[in-house]
């Protein structure tokens, strides 16, 4: 009988290469347990489903009907389970056009098509579908640092009482509540692991109208 020789280790598992499909599972709403391919690619992160859920679960009295802006978009994660959860329409941005198409696919899957606006380019210098968002999902590439200049670009076009969600490696959570300081009130934030996350209001000359 052979032996195993002492001190082997079973292999690392492989990263799966860009272009080779992964799955999304929706978590919540009309598509729930749907089990959606998307394709990987370098950078490429999409947000935890634990994170997703509680995302929702702030969003929910406000997520019915509304119009959101998923800026780097990547898989779609955020937008598709907008979609799922009853919003009326997301505009989904990226500059990865094989993100973007990938994201195509997924909508006719759904038969959602027409629900969704979908823009090629710099997330940066996005024209954004009218009429505003009121609902926004800010999750870029963690190495590039783009939260503030995200923040810079569409606060001038959101909606009256928008809501601005914003995910970042935990530990630059006090960068983050710097960049939001004087233009927008936290008003939800947690973290899982190495992501943190918050909820956010832009200021509206004092004005709140409450949680979430």
């Amino acid at each position: 009988m052979s032996r195993r020789p002492q001190g082997r280790r079973n292999p690392p598992a492989r990263r799966r290469p860009p272009g080779v499909e992964s799955t999304l599972r929706i978590i919540g709403g009309d598509w729930r347990g749907r089990r959606l391919p998307v394709t990987v690619a370098d950078g490429l992160r999409p947000t935890p489903e634990r994170v997703r859920e509680t995302l929702f679960n702030w969003l929910a009295p406000r997520i019915l009907g509304a119009r959101c802006l998923d800026l780097f978009a990547g898989t779609g994660a955020l937008g598709i389970e907008a979609l799922s959860r009853g919003a009326a329409h997301v505009q989904f941005v990226d500059s990865d056009r094989q993100a973007i198409a990938s994201i195509r696919d997924t909508l006719s899957t759904l038969d959602a098509t027409d629900r969704a606006t979908l823009t090629l380019g710099d997330a940066l210098r996005v024209s954004i579908a009218a009429p505003a968002p009121e609902l926004v999902f800010i999750d870029p590439p963690f190495a590039r640092h783009l939260h503030g200049e995200a923040l810079d670009a569409i606060f001038a076009m959101l909606a009256p009482h928008a809501r601005v969600y914003l995910e970042y490696p935990a530990a630059e959570a006090a960068a983050i509540q710097s960049l939001l300081a004087g233009r927008a009130q936290v008003l939800r934030e947690k973290r899982a692991g190495q992501v943190g996350y918050c909820l956010a209001q832009p200021a509206r000359d004092g004005e709140d109208d409450g949680l979430p």
